[in-house]
């Protein structure tokens, strides 16, 4: 008899099985990393429908990563794209606690250094990407200057 209880309709002598959490399994985390490319897709074409230029996309160093960066009218928009499927802990824009906020930040310095040292005006905007079960846009928030 399997002393571990069932979870999410997997026993635990099968081959494949999930956390209760889902941390740690790579099924979850594809899925949310294929959520987080859904979203950053549909939120990087609402910015160019809006007239926005997508500058880069994932732009990485050691600190982490910027989402999307564009430009508006001369401005450097840099974009924190949040993506859910549901509501029940919330909009996607509000997960961005402080700790992520001093992160973009200090990731926006590291690209104007890196990449567009010319450029001194910034913002930091938000997009809040709600999808449907068959990934379709529901909502859309775009929050400019959120922090």
């Amino acid at each position: 008899m399997c002393p571990f209880v069932e979870i999410e309709g997997i026993l635990c002598g099968e081959v494949e099985t999930r956390s209760i959490k889902g941390r740690g399994d790579p099924v979850s985390k594809d899925r949310r990393r294929e959520t987080g490319q859904i979203g950053e897709a549909l939120a990087a074409s609402y910015l160019e429908n809006q007239g926005y230029t997508i500058l880069e996309t994932n732009w990485r160093n050691r600190i982490g990563e910027l989402d999307l960066i564009a430009e508006q009218e001369g401005e450097l928009v840099i974009v924190e794209v949040r993506t859910t499927r549901g509501r029940q802990f919330g909009y996607g824009f509000q997960s961005i606690d402080r700790k992520k906020q001093q992160q973009v930040r200090k990731l926006a310095l590291a690209y104007l250094q890196a990449r567009q040292p010319q450029m001194p005006s910034f913002r930091i905007d938000v997009i809040s990407v709600l999808l449907s079960p068959a990934d379709d846009p529901l909502r859309i928030d775009h929050l400019e200057a959120a922090f």
